[in-house]
Formats: structure tokens, sequence, C-alpha cells
């Protein structure tokens, strides 16, 4: 059964997804993510206006981030490849083993409570929060990637995580690209790719997992809200260059602050949501 929309709120919703999308759309650019880290408890907090219970809107946000990842993914991409820094032999290389890793964390995600979600995410949130404002270039685990097997897990890793959390795979894959020794702006550059491998498979399994489920919105298709896309995506894709720009203008010191502020922003947040 359908949760039919207020039109009353309609509007401050509407207004607050495009405040959402301009956000989503400069991070994407600026710290070569898909946005989820924001989108997610954005999208959460709308729907709670919405009156929907929180077994049904915590997925909802996490499989609509994942759906509108792939635009500013792309743009993010190549925005990023005309300046030389995305690693598409590596891309290449993660294909397989992040297909793997969605396919798993969908086979989970049927089943999954809100707080297995939100665990997740405030788990990986803090770890990449304390590398990027506490560490320094001491903080590795070797000069360079492994051979193609370990690496391959790593691309597994990144698919599973950022299917749980609703995120493009770049917080998760710059962590793991700076602690083998690539420079932040390499990392950013390579890790907007990611989205695009996560995007595509990410949305297919949430739209599956919450295929007539009860208490949904009249636009949700599965664990996806298409009234949210149709808001977010065209502002998220109009601010993704303004991102990049600043991205390539700012230091490596202060990208990796404000990256690590970012995140532990958005860790906070569900942290208190678990509390």
């Amino acid at each position: 059964m359908s949760v039919p929309i207020d039109l009353a709120v309609l509007l401050p919703i509407v207004a607050a997804l495009l405040a959402a999308g301009a956000a989503i759309g400069v991070l994407a650019g600026l710290f070569g993510v898909g946005g989820g880290a924001i989108s997610v408890p954005v999208f959460f907090e709308v729907y709670g206006l919405l009156g929907m219970a929180d077994e049904v809107r915590m997925p909802l946000a996490v499989g609509t981030s994942l759906a509108m990842i792939l635009p500013t993914a792309i743009a993010s991409t190549r925005a990023h490849a005309r300046r030389g820094g995305v690693d598409f032999d590596l891309l290449k290389l993660w294909a397989l083993p992040v297909l793997v890793g969605v396919v798993i964390g969908a086979a989970l995600a049927r089943g999954a409570t809100a707080a297995l979600y939100q665990t997740v995410f405030v788990c990986v949130a803090t770890v990449m929060a304390a590398k990027l404002l506490l560490g320094n270039a001491a903080w590795k685990v070797r000069d360079s990637l492994p051979g193609p097997i370990l690496t391959g897990v790593y691309g597994g890793i990144v698919g599973f995580l950022s299917f749980l959390m609703g995120i493009g795979g770049g917080a998760i894959s710059t962590l793991i690209l700076t602690l083998h020794g690539r420079p932040i702006h390499a990392a950013v550059a390579t890790s907007a790719g990611v989205g695009v491998l996560i995007a595509v498979p990410g949305m297919i399994g949430y739209i599956l997992a919450g295929w007539g489920k009860p208490g949904l919105p009249g636009d949700a298709v599965g664990y996806v809200s298409a009234l949210t896309l149709v808001v977010t995506v065209p502002v998220a894709m109009a601010c993704t260059r303004l991102g990049v720009r600043l991205a390539h203008a700012l230091s490596r010191t202060v990208l990796s602050r404000l990256f690590g502020l970012f995140l532990l922003v958005a860790c906070l947040r569900f942290l208190a949501e678990l509390l």
C-alpha cells in the first residue's frame, strides 16, 4: 500500500531537494564522490517529513542515492579525465570485483534493518575521516597498490560497502588509494570513475530489494524515488564542474581536511540516529 504525498508540504520538500542537489553536484566534483554521504542523510530527513517509517525511509534514501550517483559520477569522471587524472587501467581491473561486491550487498539488502545501513555508514565514515583529519604522509600501507588479485579484493570491498552505504565508492576508494601512495588529487580523480562502476548494479539491486515492499511512496520503484531523482539530478549535474574546478585549485592538505570534515559531519548525523 502506497503512502500518499501531502501537497501542502511538497514545496519545502522540493526546495530541500534542490539545495541537496546543488551540494551533491559540488561534492561530486570536489571530492570525486557521487555525493551519497550527503544525499543519504538529506533524503532520510526529507522522507521523514513525508511520514515514512524508519525501516522504509533509510533503504529508500540509500537506494535513491545510488541511482542519482550515475549522472554525477559520469560528469565528474569526464571532467577529471580531461585533466589527465583518471587511472582507467585500475578501473578496468576493478570492474568485475566491484560488481561482485555489489551483488553480495544486494543479497543482504532485502532483509536488512535501518540500523545495519546506519552502522555500516558510521563505521566506515569514521575510519575515513580519521585518516584524512589526523593522518599524514606516514599513514600508508605501502607505497603502491599490490598485485592484481589483492587489488581486485579491494574492488570487491569497495563495491560491497558502497552498496550498503548508498555512496558511489569514491570515499572508500580514495582512502584505499591514498593508503597505497597515490596523491590525493589522483585518488580523487580515479575515485570519480568508481561511482560509474557501482551506480548501475547498485540501483538495480535496490529496485529489486524494495520491489513490493509496503509503505513506499507512490513515485517509488522499489527503493528508488523517481520524484527525488527528477528534482535533484539536473541541479547536481549543473554544479559538478564547479566542484572539479575547486578541487584542482586547492592544495593537497586543504582538500584532505575538507574531505575529512565532510565525512565526519555525515558520520555524526547517523550516530545520533543510532543513539
